[in-house]
């Protein structure tokens, strides 16, 4: 058995509208609970027609309020946008409203397009290139280590949790002695997955490594083959060396154009685990062997009974049971 938790995009599905899309992900952190995963995340999504989660934090106060005992969290906040010190405030609340069921995941990554990217600077705040600054000041008001309090107080702080897909990013998540998602939905070099588990186990071996994997359950093989079909990726490769992945032609092309600069699109081959319960069981194991503690499933599904179908022959593998 696996401890299991779940990454909701909210997908905005053929003929819905954005608010479906939310509501459906309320529904399912609600079907996640019953079925006792760990943890509910959301994603921060910018100028997506795709997705309809651009601000987790606000969707995270409307499931806590709508379940009971599951964690529920940011999978992640995009903190090049935004001061440390205000993401604090807004989780200070929130586990002042859930004490002890509020996770802070962190990602990198700017979450949308250039054009949304540089909306959301407005006085040219966003800079990738501080990010380790940013993210070890947020830890500091957190964990109460500035002179500059936050407030509310909490009882219980939120969990900060630092999101990424590369090895670097899991030594820095080790050295600051907080839990690492390696997003394999997104990359999906398995050599990659073990050096980071096998790098951020021996520099903080309490940690706790966790997985976002895209994961397709079904009865038949064929059927989560048929699902799986449109799942590939699209990388988008910048003249500054800099990249970033998509999940379509179109919008990986858009993002290249808006970018201003020299560029070339790349498709990737989808990173899905997808089949029958006992070949997910059989992946699952391998994500352990690895040194995986949990495993975040990511469900890119995009047809409304396949999807809740798919979750619910995931948890029949769940080791963790809500009390």
């Amino acid at each position: 058995m696996f401890t299991l938790s779940i990454l909701d995009q909210s997908p905005i599905l053929s003929g819905d509208t954005a608010q479906d899309a939310l509501n459906r992900t309320i529904e399912l952190a609600q079907v996640a609970e019953r079925l006792g995963f760990k943890r509910f995340w959301v994603s921060e999504h910018h100028q997506s027609k795709e997705v309809a989660g651009s601000s987790p934090e606000v969707l995270v106060s409307h499931i806590l309020a709508k379940t009971e005992k599951i964690i529920v969290g940011s999978g992640g906040v995009m903190l090049t946008h935004y001061s440390p010190y205000k993401v604090a405030e807004n989780f200070h609340v929130l586990a002042n409203l859930a004490p002890g069921r509020v996770d802070l995941g962190i990602g990198k990554a700017p979450g949308g397009l250039p054009q949304s990217t540089k909306a959301l600077q407005y006085n040219g705040l966003s800079n990738p290139e501080d990010f380790n600054d940013r993210l070890k000041q947020l830890i500091r008001y957190i964990n109460k280590q500035d002179e500059l309090s936050v407030e509310p107080a909490t009882r219980i702080a939120p969990e900060v949790i630092l999101l990424g897909g590369s090895v670097s990013s899991a030594k820095f998540a080790a050295e600051q002695k907080i839990p690492y998602v390696f997003a394999q939905f997104i990359n999906g070099n398995e050599e990659q997955l073990i050096e980071a588990a096998k790098l951020y186990k021996a520099i903080y071996p309490t940690g706790i490594f966790m997985v976002g994997a895209a994961v397709i359950a079904a009865a038949t093989e064929d059927e989560a083959e048929r699902l799986a079909k449109d799942t590939d990726l699209y990388r988008v490769y910048l003249e500054t060396g800099e990249k970033f992945t998509l999940t379509n032609f179109e919008s990986a092309e858009r993002f290249g154009k808006e970018s201003g600069k020299t560029y070339r699109v790349e498709r990737v081959p989808s990173p899905a685990i997808y089949g029958t319960i006992d070949k997910i069981e059989k992946h699952f194991t391998l994500f352990q062997n690895y040194g995986v503690d949990e495993i975040i499933v990511h469900n890119p599904v995009l047809e409304k009974e396949a999807r809740l179908t798919s979750i619910e022959l995931i948890s029949q593998l769940n080791a963790v049971t809500q009390s």
